[in-house]
């Protein structure tokens, strides 16, 4: 089969599309011939030699895809060959084919075209995972998404209105702002031209927001400590801003605020099969009413996936970025 290796750590130009070995399946695994996948920030940093797959996991990068069953491992029930599916993968969604736990495996949602499917497993089971299955978002409750025009704040944002949430958002363009704003956004915030602790603050009469889902990690850590109301929670899911900060911990105390922090990629697969239970129990039901629906912004051929790396460092995306196979 053909992948994309990761030649070299370094650019998107070390990215090359070789012919390497079909993956093997274990018999609680099925082979799925891919149709797409979907780029996430952590493949960005697997290419650069800072993110390194579990082990076990496939070498190449990409962390979801969608396709047809090939081939099933002889404990597998619930799937046979030519079923439609879509998967939440340690790596190896860069390729033509992959082996997948049983437990991983998703329909494709009803009404979701197979190539778009794609975009859902890795950000559906990180959300909810974190804002829903530990936050404990609920109804009535007031929630932050920064980058809300990523594949998981485009998530994020329909999730919570699904569920009546009031939903406020950070990013850095007018045109991001109003894509946030059209999914159901109810406060868009330029982080750029304005303060979002001063904003927050005036649009919740000085409480503050329930939870907030944060990716940029230590240059925010002071100030989303300051945006949460009494009991509120603070989840972080990445470091673009750096993992070293100074901070003033009263608030915790004061105000009895939870801080967490967790990752996907690394869990155990009797943990991710537990999260794609709640997933498909919880949220596929929404996808399949039209609720939430895949946010993609652009596709690429597998071969560029370099291109595709690019386009994702440069930020102007709003949404998915696939990569078609």
């Amino acid at each position: 089969m053909k992948a994309v290796v990761i030649t070299s750590p370094g650019g998107p130009e070390v990215l090359k599309l070789q012919e390497v070995e079909d993956p093997q399946i274990k018999d609680d695994e099925i082979l799925i011939k891919i149709a797409a996948t979907a780029l996430n920030r952590a493949d960005t940093l697997q290419r650069q030699g800072k993110y390194p797959p579990p082990k076990g996991d496939s070498e190449y990068p990409g962390l979801e895809c969608s396709g047809t069953v090939e081939a099933v491992g002889k404990d597998v029930t619930r799937w046979k060959i030519g079923d439609q599916v879509c998967a939440l993968i340690g790596g190896g969604g860069y390729a033509e084919k992959v082996a997948v736990p049983t437990g991983q495996v998703l329909p494709i949602p009803s009404g979701v075209s197979l190539q778009d499917a794609a975009s859902f497993p890795e950000v559906v089971c990180t959300v909810w995972s974190t804002i829903f299955m530990t936050s404990k978002l609920s109804s009535g409750e007031t929630f932050l998404i920064h980058g809300g025009s990523s594949g998981i704040g485009t998530f994020a944002i329909q999730m919570a209105k699904c569920l009546g949430v009031k939903v406020f958002i950070t990013a850095g363009s007018e045109e991001k702002l109003a894509a946030c704003k059209e999914l159901g956004a109810d406060v868009c915030i330029n982080y750029k031209t304005e303060d979002f602790v001063t904003r927050i603050k005036e649009e919740t009469g000085g409480k503050g927001v329930d939870v907030i889902l944060d990716n940029i990690g230590g240059s925010y850590f002071q100030r989303n400590l300051d945006s949460l109301n009494v009991d509120g929670r603070l989840f972080i899911i990445g470091f673009m801003g750096g993992t070293v900060t100074q901070v003033n911990l009263g608030c915790l105390l004061a105000r009895r605020l939870t801080v967490q922090a967790a990752g996907l990629r690394s869990r155990s697969p009797k943990n991710k099969a537990q999260i794609v239970r709640e997933v498909e129990k919880n949220v596929w039901p929404a996808i399949a009413a039209g609720k939430v629906k895949p946010v993609v912004y652009k596709y690429f051929p597998l071969a560029e996936a370099a291109e595709a790396h690019q386009l994702m460092e440069s930020s102007k995306h709003i949404g998915k970025i696939l990569l078609t196979v």
